[in-house]
């Protein structure tokens, strides 16, 4: 089985862990990683932009003028793209860019992250990871102390921590369940309390 050091909160090695190899020592599939990035990345495009082709502007029935005689260039509407306010060519339309993935395939990119981060030792366990208030600062020295100033802290929904990091940008919370893709990527490491490890190991099998 795959085995990491539990750290205390001061950055000092105070044991050792046992990993469940179905999750951190899984198969990884680059393939399934990238998909399920952009998947995450494609569920939240909002896909609200849209402008008029020149069908559906408003206007420019008539043809302004004449064909030939004036010495213009000919035109048959002036909502044609080339006038302002003339209709746009290739018109961006609102549309949903969410794609369907299989939850078994979402599981095993998310089990081939957790095996890369283990293997770069980048998956740090926490023995208690709390801090005394909901000060940044805090959070901030704890994670200096770890040497994972850009992380994403897994948390079972302690409040503290969650509002220390709100104003750090290269740290993140989340949630054993809220665990995605994107964010293990962004951030270098993940930061874990010994006792949510179990759950992991639980939710992500």
């Amino acid at each position: 089985m795959a085995k990491v050091s539990v750290f205390n909160i001061e950055g000092e090695q105070v044991g050792d862990i046992e990993l469940n190899d179905g999750v951190f020592a899984a198969n990884v599939n680059e393939h399934l990683i990238h998909k399920a990035v952009v998947h995450y990345l494609a569920e939240r495009r909002q896909g609200t932009k849209g402008t008029k082709t020149r069908a559906e502007v408003r206007g420019g029935g008539r043809k302004p003028w004449r064909q030939k005689g004036t010495g213009h260039a000919r035109q048959g509407s002036i909502r044609s793209p080339q006038w302002k306010g003339g209709g746009v060519v290739f018109a961006p339309k609102a549309r949903d860019y969410s794609f369907k993935m299989n939850k078994k395939e979402k599981m095993a990119a998310l089990r081939a992250i957790f095996t890369q981060k283990v293997n770069d030792g980048k998956f740090i366990v926490v023995d208690n990871l709390a801090i005394e208030e909901a000060k940044t600062k805090q959070l901030v020295r704890v994670l200096e102390n770890l040497k994972a100033a850009k992380a994403l802290v897994v948390t079972a929904n302690d409040e503290k921590i969650e509002r220390a990091g709100k104003n750090l940008p290269t740290v993140k919370t989340a949630n054993v369940r809220t665990i995605n893709a994107f964010d293990m990527l962004k951030f270098d490491n993940v930061v874990v309390d010994k006792a949510l490890v179990s759950k992991i190991e639980e939710v992500y099998a």
